[in-house]
């Protein structure tokens, strides 16, 4: 699949990925204060370094567009719009929450936005995506679906079974694979013979590209076309997004003293730090410095008011706990 043009990639929408990476951003990094503070006691699965594959591809989507993801997801759901605060509340645990206070960190939902759900069992949700893009097909809507999954999710059987399926049926659904080269604390090539995912793409009849998960650049436009070509019918791709996480598979730490051997790439992945890469071609457009900080102070604001949101919102009413797991009719538990 060839590169597609970034040259000419509207400054708006450079812009709107911007302020989505640094909502994410900072949304991260105070989630990682919090948990070393054991504000948060929930498991959470930071973001951070991984933040142009999300604002990257949800650029290139509709409002309307299915979206689904893992255990990592927060950048997902922000970038597709989810609220900041319904995701702040849930975290807390709190009834507020986007989810009701009852799937945390990794139980993101916002219909209302095109998100239909993040699940931390892995692989999970690449079938569910394969199944929204089959019924949009039945019924016309012109909707695309997006699967966002780490690396490790393609040693399941479902990717392949979903891949198979995409392919035969030319359903309008892209595959984002997050290759962050760490499934939990085992590198690449620790669990694979070789380092080629992107190639299950033409095994299964679809194309398939590698992209540089750290420029949102790139990975906009690769999404873009990948985008149009499931709208317009020609059926599915997959994009392996190189990229790296800065924090460990779970928490704030750092993954420096847990046997994985990172001490040595951390520094270089930082050095390609997606936010400054993207900031310096805005700059390059002649968007001025002054306007790229107030983004920041806003961001920053927007998340701390989050914060205080979820403090102070009420846990759910335990007279609710067996809301949502029977179903109800006309009010009664079914």
């Amino acid at each position: 699949m060839a590169d597609a043009p970034t040259a000419d990639a509207p400054l708006a929408v450079l812009r709107a990925m911007y302020v989505a990476m640094l909502r994410i951003r900072v949304c991260e990094e105070r989630l990682a204060d919090l948990l070393l503070a054991k504000e948060i006691g929930c498991p959470t699965h930071l973001y951070t370094g991984q933040e142009a594959v999300a604002a990257g591809v949800c650029a290139a989507l509709q409002r309307e567009d299915y979206v689904f993801g893992g255990h990592r997801s927060h950048g997902h759901y922000l970038a597709k719009g989810g609220d900041l605060k319904e995701l702040l509340a849930e975290i807390y645990g709190k009834d507020t929450g986007c989810s009701r206070g009852r799937g945390g960190s990794m139980h993101l939902v916002a219909p209302e936005v095109g998100i239909l759900g993040t699940v931390p069992i892995v692989a999970a949700t690449i079938p569910l995506a394969a199944g929204t893009a089959l019924a949009s097909m039945i019924r016309r809507d012109g909707r695309v679906s997006v699967s966002f999954f780490g690396d490790g999710a393609v040693e399941e059987g479902t990717f392949h079974e979903s891949m198979n399926l995409a392919a035969s049926r030319k359903l309008p659904v892209v595959f984002i694979c997050e290759n962050n080269l760490y499934s939990s604390h085992l590198e690449l090539l620790e669990r694979r013979a070789k380092d080629n995912i992107v190639e299950t793409a033409t095994a299964h009849g679809m194309p398939g590209k590698v992209v540089d998960g750290n420029d949102a650049l790139a990975v906009w436009a690769a999404a873009t076309r990948a985008v149009a070509r499931a709208r317009g019918g020609a059926g599915p791709t997959l994009l392996e997004c190189r990229t790296y996480r800065w924090h460990g598979h779970v928490g704030p730490s750092l993954d420096m003293d847990v046997g994985v051997q990172r001490k040595d790439e951390l520094p270089e992945w930082r050095r390609r730090d997606p936010i400054p890469r993207l900031r310096a071609r805005l700059v390059a457009r002649g968007v001025l410095p002054e306007e790229l900080d107030a983004a920041q102070r806003d961001a920053e604001k927007e998340v701390e008011d989050a914060v205080v949101h979820a403090r102070q919102a009420p846990y759910p009413d335990p007279a609710q706990l067996q809301w949502y797991v029977f179903r109800e009719r006309d009010g009664a538990e079914q």
